[in-house]
C-alpha cells in the first residue's frame, strides 16, 4: 500500500514506484484466480480490483488488491502484499483502514511473499490479527490462488 503524493504534478524520468517483480506476480495472480472467479464464473460477488484507490473523490490510500460491492460502493476486503521488511507497516495500515470504518472494509489480509505467511484482520478484531489466509466473507482460502 502507498499514499498518493500531491507533489510534483508533473512525473520526471527519475521518480518510480516501489514495484518488484515477485510483489507485482503475487497481485496478479490473486486478482487473476478472483477476476475468472468474479467475471467468468460468478462464484463471487465482489470485483477483484489491483491497486485503486478507495476513495474516487480524494486522494485515497491504494490496498493492492480490493475487492469491491459494486452495489454499495464498499470495499468489505483487501489485500496487501509485503516482504518481511514492510510487514509491520502493512499491517499497520490494514488494521487502520479496517478500524477507522471509512470504506466498509471488514477483512484485511497481508501476505509475505518472501515466508509465504498470510494474516488476517477483521473488523471488531481489537487490534489482534490471526495467522489465517481464509476469507469468512469469500468463504475461499485465498492461498489456494498462489
Amino acid at each position: 500500500m502507498y499514499f498518493p503524493i500531491s507533489s510534483p504534478s508533473v512525473v520526471q524520468e527519475d521518480y518510480g514506484v516501489w514495484a518488484p517483480i515477485d510483489h507485482q506476480r503475487v497481485i496478479s495472480l490473486l486478482t487473476i484466480g478472483l477476476g475468472v472467479m468474479y467475471h467468468r464464473e460468478k462464484t463471487i460477488t465482489l470485483e477483484p480490483l489491483p491497486e485503486t484507490m478507495l476513495d474516487e473523490g480524494k486522494a485515497s490510500l491504494v490496498p493492492d488488491v480490493s475487492l469491491r460491492d459494486n452495489q454499495t460502493d464498499q470495499t468489505p476486503i483487501i489485500i496487501e502484499v509485503c516482504h518481511t521488511n514492510g510487514l509491520k507497516a502493512d499491517l499497520r495500515k490494514v488494521i487502520q483502514l479496517i478500524d477507522d470504518d471509512l470504506y466498509g472494509i471488514r477483512e484485511g489480509f497481508v501476505y509475505n511473499y518472501k515466508t509465504t505467511e498470510w494474516l488476517r484482520y477483521r473488523f471488531g478484531d481489537g487490534g489482534l490479527t490471526s495467522a489465517s489466509s481464509y476469507s469468512i466473507i469469500l468463504g475461499l482460502d485465498l492461498a489456494s490462488l498462489l
